[in-house]
């Protein structure tokens, strides 16, 4: 059965090859038969680069341990070059190139943003599924996402948990069951089935077969021997729930005249949804499916713009940017008050709402470009934030815009909680914010140390040296770490201005801090972090890695360096966002313009 769950196998290549229920299963065991050994891929080479609440951070604990090895770092990699060489030559334009489109698991983001919108369920009954291996960065890589006998039981507990509340909630069962409030016992089945036509649909992101329809059916007359009916009703709810059509985002594509296999018109509507809602359709997509107007390029165009304007599609770029960025733990971040009094974990939600609040109103109310993003002279801040900065007063609660003073702040990258998330002690780490700005920003590939030398990194002793630059200076002395560590301390040295909770500060222990440095992946030195972030703000290899970052995202894979058409991909749509300058509406606008989101690649040939 688990075959079943491979993208590459041939039951996948007709679409009425469809997952079936096997009456007499218990829902858990019916989900471990469809997916306990589905390993999608198998683990990719990114996990390490990308761990929880970093942001995409090499990991490093409280030293660096990253970086050590002896081959030199590679800026070529990782979506660093703005044409890779394995496009010399060819033209991307001569033919559609469509680049993979792996079968996906929902996330729990996905997973709860769709059984609030699917169940009216907003218990929150998602997030207590176990933490996701990152793989691209934002725990949606179809590489790594394995079934686990521990998932597969709080996919059943919770399906039975929301289940019968669903059951419970008189709205929800007016809208898909109204013959439930005074159902005959002669009538039962027929209530079940015309629930299963109304609801098992939006659930599957698709119309049912009649005998898709009918096995659900079995499934409630199947527990209705033994059970009564709003327990037999609540079992059709976590069957739904469990199928693989509701966990999984399945593409069977159709073969058009032109003899191209693209997304049905109910699949390109789950495509579109989730990108920019994190959850299955909203009406206007599903009328959109089934009037068959999601066919064509113009149509999917005025739907993902429609879907910009929508209130819900916030929640999604904050979703983005709190796996993009070291932002998403900051609540449970401690630091030492005798040495920062005025810090706490409140401070770091503040931070974090901050980064949320600036990015919120530049991409949709303000200039909207990602270079605003990155150069900005106003921040988002409230009373209490703004006078932890020492920034001129702000009144109440909300979040309001406020001047920032260009000597010391401009951009997200000054903000107290990407400095503060990129440093995990009460000292800075120039080695770990040095790695977030060259691989989280760049998308600069930063070798792993040899296991030999990694386990033998330690931290250096924070009392060592006067300022961060000296107590990390030894580790350029050191030849096996030399070649890395001349790439990424320079940039961290450039943010030692600020301490490690993200204040200001010119000097440390009484000696002046040196902020200057020089890196060859950008064209000028710097002297301090101002002068960083302008030369990071004029790179266009930081907009080439924005944008691969988002083309990981809604392609739930990360795009490689070496393979053609993901390359191709790359190239089309980082042109345009750099023709858009740098619009970040416009990026995703064009994301689904292209032909790898609009296509399907053709099946191979069943052996």
């Amino acid at each position: 059965m688990s075959e079943l769950l491979d993208p590459a196998a041939p039951a996948l290549e007709h679409a009425s090859t469809r997952f079936r229920f096997a009456p007499g299963l218990t829902s858990a065991a019916l989900l471990l038969s469809l997916g306990c050994e589905a390993q999608l891929g198998g683990p990719g080479s990114s996990a390490l680069l990308d761990q929880p609440g970093d942001g995409g951070v090499v990991p490093i604990g409280d030293g660096d341990g990253v970086g050590d090895g002896d081959d030199g770092p590679n800026p070529g990699s990782g979506g660093s070059t703005v044409i890779p060489d394995v496009l010399e030559g060819v033209d991307c334009d001569a033919q559609p190139i469509i680049a993979a489109a792996p079968l996906r698991r929902l996330t729990r983001f996905e997973y709860q943003k769709t059984v609030e919108d699917v169940l009216g369920d907003e218990s929150g009954a998602g997030n207590t599924l176990p933490s996701e291996l990152l793989g691209n960065g934002f725990g949606n890589d179809a590489e790594q996402q394995p079934i686990s006998s521990f998932l597969a039981e709080q996919y059943a507990s919770i399906a039975e948990d929301v289940a019968a509340v669903a059951i419970a909630n008189a709205e929800f069962m007016a809208r898909y069951a109204p013959c439930a409030a005074t159902v005959a016992a002669a009538e039962e089945v027929g209530c079940a089935r015309s629930f299963v036509e109304a609801f098992a649909p939006h659930a599957f992101r698709h119309p049912l077969e009649t005998e898709d329809v009918d096995e659900l059916v079995e499934l409630f007359q199947l527990v209705r021997g033994f059970g009564d009916f709003s327990l037999s009703m609540a079992a059709l709810v976590e069957g739904i729930m469990l199928s693989p059509d509701f966990l999984y985002r399945l593409e069977f594509g159709e073969v058009g005249a032109d003899g191209v296999r693209r997304p049905n018109d109910f699949e390109m509507a789950t495509r579109l949804s989730y990108l920019f809602l994190g959850s299955s359709p909203d009406e206007a997509l599903i009328d959109a499916a089934e009037a068959g107007a999601l066919s064509t390029a113009p149509e999917v165009h005025a739907q993902a713009t429609r879907l910009l304007g929508e209130d819900r599609t916030r929640e999604t770029f904050r979703f983005f940017f709190d796996h993009f960025l070291p932002i998403s733990n900051l609540t449970d971040l401690a630091r030492d008050p005798a040495q920062y009094p005025t810090f706490s974990s409140r401070i770091g939600s503040l931070m974090r709402q901050e980064t949320q609040a600036f990015l919120e109103h530049v991409i949709f109310e303000g200039a909207g470009d990602y270079k605003t993003a990155l150069t900005a002279p106003y921040t988002f801040v409230n009373e209490e934030l703004a006078a932890f900065y020492g920034m001129d007063p702000v009144t109440g609660e909300h979040f309001r815009e406020a001047p920032t003073d260009p000597a010391t702040r401009m951009g997200f990258l000054t903000h107290g909680s990407v400095l503060t998330g990129t440093t995990v002690s009460n000292f800075t780490n120039p080695v770990r914010r040095g790695a977030f700005l060259l691989h989280g920003m760049m998308c600069l590939d930063l070798p792993q140390p040899p296991p030999a030398l990694a386990a033998e990194i330690k931290p250096p002793d924070p009392y060592v040296g006067a300022t961060g630059r000296e107590r990390y200076a030894a580790h350029s002395e050191q030849q096996a770490c030399a070649n890395c560590h001349a790439l990424m301390d320079p940039p961290g040295f450039a943010l030692e201005n600020y301490d490690a909770v993200g204040l200001w500060r010119d000097q440390e222990n009484g000696v002046t801090i040196d902020a200057s440095g020089q890196i060859t992946v950008l064209p000028e030195s710097f002297s301090g972090p101002m002068e960083l972030i302008t030369l990071l703000s004029e790179s266009e290899t930081t907009y080439a890695c924005f944008s691969q970052k988002w083309l990981n995202y809604a392609f739930g894979r990360t795009l490689r360096e070496t393979d053609l058409t993901d390359a191709c991909l790359r190239e089309s749509v980082m042109t345009q966002f750099v023709e858009s300058g740098y619009d970040v509406q416009g990026l995703l606008l064009a994301l689904t313009q292209t032909d790898s989101f609009l296509r399907l690649a053709p099946l191979e040939t069943a052996q």
